[in-house]
């Protein structure tokens, strides 16, 4: 089933892309790769803030990491036109904004890398990943995701 598909059948709508904070582009593709800028996590709500272990639980945490990961698949398609040109997510570099002693970061991250894999299946969803505490990100969001993606050239 192609992934455009199966957000269908998730019920799965991608918010509308993020503008760039600063200078940079959300997206560069050079051969058959599409490096993804960093993205965090966006709800309807706004934008989940705060440190990972202190005033952000790992649920919330989790989540923000998906939200993210649906920022990430709405940038991925501003660039290609569709998610079906993705052959394969080759990377995720996730960042956490952890409290002192906050380690579960795989755990966190993991709300992203499920979701690739529940929108790309496992043969193309799954991927290479470091998930990192980091002890601050831009605007104090909780999570931020990197994304690199092959993609079948046009």
């Amino acid at each position: 089933m192609s992934a455009e598909a199966r957000l269908q059948e998730l019920g799965i709508e991608l918010p509308q892309p993020s503008t760039p904070a600063g200078s940079y582009v959300p997206a560069v593709v050079t051969g058959n790769l599409v490096f993804l800028s960093g993205q965090g996590p966006v709800s309807a709500a706004g934008v989940i803030t705060g440190k990972v272990g202190d005033d952000v639980d790992l649920a919330t945490a989790r989540e923000a990491a998906r939200r993210t990961g649906l920022q990430l698949l709405a940038a991925l398609r501003q660039e290609l036109g569709s998610l079906d040109r993705v052959s394969r997510i080759v990377k995720v570099l996730g960042m956490v904004n952890c409290a002192p002693g906050f380690n579960d970061t795989p755990s966190v991250i993991n709300g992203c890398s499920d979701l690739l894999v529940e929108v790309f299946g496992p043969e193309i969803g799954r991927h290479a990943r470091s998930a990192v505490g980091m002890a601050e990100l831009p605007f104090d969001i909780a999570v931020e995701i990197e994304l690199v993606a092959e993609v079948a050239l046009a």
